[in-house]
């Protein structure tokens, strides 16, 4: 995570309930950081579709930052009231939301975006904001979708790549924070399997390949257990397809961790079926980890 002193928590907010969902799981996460949170909408007036009608003394699209500065407002409000004591700050920028959302990451310790949004933030994880900012980001995305729960362990997605290995650092750190259990969940198809049927040849020893898939996920965590003795680290390998395997494990979890891009099932994260699967039928949040922090 960013180390820089005053690396805040950035959560967009767009006015939707989703944005609001965000919000609260954006202060509770800078809470247990102990890092100040900063609220911020992008402010581009002329994509909203609403009718204007600007007063004669004022500039066209006034009103709309009057309702902007009222649902920054909003916001910080609800954070305070998750947090009491939190250091909040609120702020609207003029600009594209995946502009300036990517324009606070490499300040960032945590974006934290909604998974449904209105106006500039509308279509925020099927669009091409969630695509941008979660590929391009400088420091981990946080989507909130599913139901918040605070109890289930941190599920992290494993597939031996280097972005990987940074989620799974990601999902021990947070567990850590959060006082829970880590799941690291890999999964594998058989080299052969072609079809939608996943046959395999009997040439194929079982127990092999299930071992071989075993060693990925415990390279994944070592000396992870040493640095974080706190964090009960428990290690799955699952045949089946990264999508299915990983919605599984998101109906017992309280967070997804996912690598920004992997290799192997977890190939084309953002890009591909598997991202769209995870943020779309996720049962909890999902944290994309690109950047190390």
């Amino acid at each position: 995570m960013n180390s820089a002193n005053g690396a805040a928590v950035v959560v967009g907010v767009d006015g939707s309930e989703s944005a609001l969902t965000a919000v609260r799981l954006a202060a509770a996460e800078a809470a247990r950081r102990h890092r100040p949170l900063r609220v911020v909408h992008a402010f581009i007036w002329p994509m909203l579709h609403s009718p204007i009608t600007p007063a004669t003394d004022g500039p066209p699209g006034g009103g709309l930052r009057e309702q902007a500065e009222r649902l920054v407002t909003a916001a910080v409000d609800e954070a305070e009231a998750t947090s009491p004591g939190l250091r909040i700050t609120g702020e609207i920028i003029d600009g594209e939301p995946a502009a300036v959302l990517l324009g606070e990451a490499p300040a960032a310790a945590l974006m934290v975006l909604g998974d449904q949004g209105l106006g500039g933030l509308a279509a925020l994880v099927v669009g091409s904001v969630a695509v941008q900012v979660a590929a391009h980001a400088d420091c981990p995305v946080l989507v909130a979708r599913g139901t918040p729960r605070t109890d289930g362990p941190v599920v992290v997605g494993v597939d031996g790549s280097a972005l990987s290995q940074r989620a799974v650092e990601f999902a021990v750190q947070t567990a850590a924070l959060r006082g829970v259990a880590v799941v690291a969940a890999h999964a594998y198809r058989h080299p052969a399997s072609t079809g939608p049927g996943d046959m395999q040849p009997l040439v194929y020893d079982e127990s092999e390949l299930r071992a071989d898939e075993e060693r990925t996920v415990a390279e994944a965590v070592a000396g992870l257990a040493e640095r974080y003795p706190e964090v009960s680290i428990t290690r799955e390998s699952v045949r089946g397809r990264a999508p299915q395997v990983l919605t599984d494990a998101s109906r017992r979890a309280q967070l997804l961790v996912v690598g920004g891009q992997g290799r192997g099932e977890l190939t084309g994260l953002l890009l591909g079926s598997v991202s769209h699967s995870v943020l779309h039928h996720s049962h909890c949040p999902v944290a994309v980890v690109r950047a190390p922090r």
